[in-house]
């Protein structure tokens, strides 16, 4: 009965890092492609602002998962 609660537990944190790991990677593929449209076709400076987003959001979610070496 423990095993259960136990192995119930794993699932439901293996699905949390993973939905957190999908919006993080989703999060700054939706920041390229609209990093995308303004540099052709807005403001290329703004364009180019926005692109830096991408690498700081993927930071991001690496400092946050640093520690985590479970799954």
């Amino acid at each position: 009965m423990e095993d259960d609660i136990e192995k119930l537990k794993r699932k439901k944190k293996f699905q949390l890092i993973w939905t957190a790991k999908f919006l993080i990677l989703l999060a700054s593929f939706l920041s390229m492609l609209f990093s995308i449209y303004l540099f052709y076709n807005e403001d290329t400076t703004r364009g180019i602002f926005v692109g830096l987003w991408v690498p700081s959001i993927l930071a991001a979610g690496a400092l946050l998962f640093a520690g985590n070496n479970e799954y």
